[in-house]
């Protein structure tokens, strides 16, 4: 895995942004996996900043969302379908049908996950997956205990997510308790993952993640295992890594390589 430690969440925002648009400039139809959240808004704002000013050009690139709410209508509030059009897709040129979230009012679920999948995969899979996590390590709503096996699928939601997700919704009651995932296994299968982490609420999450044992019981640490995963941190979230120093010289050492001129 490798790790980028940034100063602030601002510049944690900007560095995942231009991992996400290097890739569409060089592939200008590749499939995102998307993810909702606080985290993830700086990402999108400054995405929105490139397509504005600097011509990043989203109207061949395919999205697929990690979650959403059972029982949250495309169009409630707090929907992440909603959340998606409001911060990200109305501000691209990215047609809509060619961005997929989690249907909340799916009749049938395990069909419409069926479905999700095959999606996904006739869609070439996942080039780059954009992942948050959440304060007790899980990656979409894969919660401690889920299978590092797992496929998209309804998933019951732990009470520390209700909690975290309660300043949404304006109280715990109202957060509902269901939703449609990815599974660890689908997130795994993308091209490329891309962990976004910032705050010092998320660095015990975070030392888990990167630098504890791999375990169905921090979902996040999956990603130990993932060829291609990049974590970017502000240094409050990289605060309880114990190589943190070391991150830090790797990845200004990769940099002067990549910054020398070839001779």
């Amino acid at each position: 895995m490798r790790v980028v430690i940034v100063d602030d969440a601002e510049a944690a925002a900007c560095r995942a942004a231009q991992e996400i648009a290097a890739l569409v400039r060089q592939k200008p139809d590749a499939v995102l996996g998307l993810a909702t959240g606080g985290t993830p808004v700086r990402c999108y704002r400054e995405l929105i900043r490139l397509h504005q000013h600097d011509g990043l050009d989203f109207a061949a690139v395919r999205s697929f969302n990690l979650d959403e709410y059972l029982g949250l209508p495309a169009d409630h509030p707090q929907s992440y379908r909603r959340f998606m059009q409001e911060n990200l897709f109305d501000h691209l040129n990215i047609p809509c049908e060619q961005t997929h979230v989690p249907d909340g009012m799916a009749s049938d679920i395990d069909a419409f996950c069926q479905q999700y999948e095959q999606q996904i995969q006739a869609a070439g899979g996942i080039d780059l997956q954009l992942l948050g996590i959440g304060s007790d390590g899980h990656i979409a709503f894969n919660e401690p205990g889920s299978s590092l096996a797992s496929r998209t699928r309804l998933k019951s939601l732990a009470a520390e997510t209700v909690r975290d997700n309660a300043r949404f919704f304006g109280s715990e009651a109202d957060v509902p308790k269901l939703a449609i995932t990815m599974g660890v296994g689908t997130i795994m299968e993308s091209k490329q993952c891309l962990l976004l982490a910032t705050g010092a609420n998320k660095a015990t999450a975070v030392r888990e993640a990167i630098e504890g044992a791999v375990t169905a019981r921090v979902t996040a640490s999956a990603l130990q295992m993932h060829p291609h995963t990049i974590a970017v941190l502000d240094a409050p979230a990289a605060a309880q890594l114990e190589f943190a120093d070391y991150y830090r010289e790797a990845e200004r050492l990769n940099e002067s390589v990549r910054n020398t001129p070839a001779h």
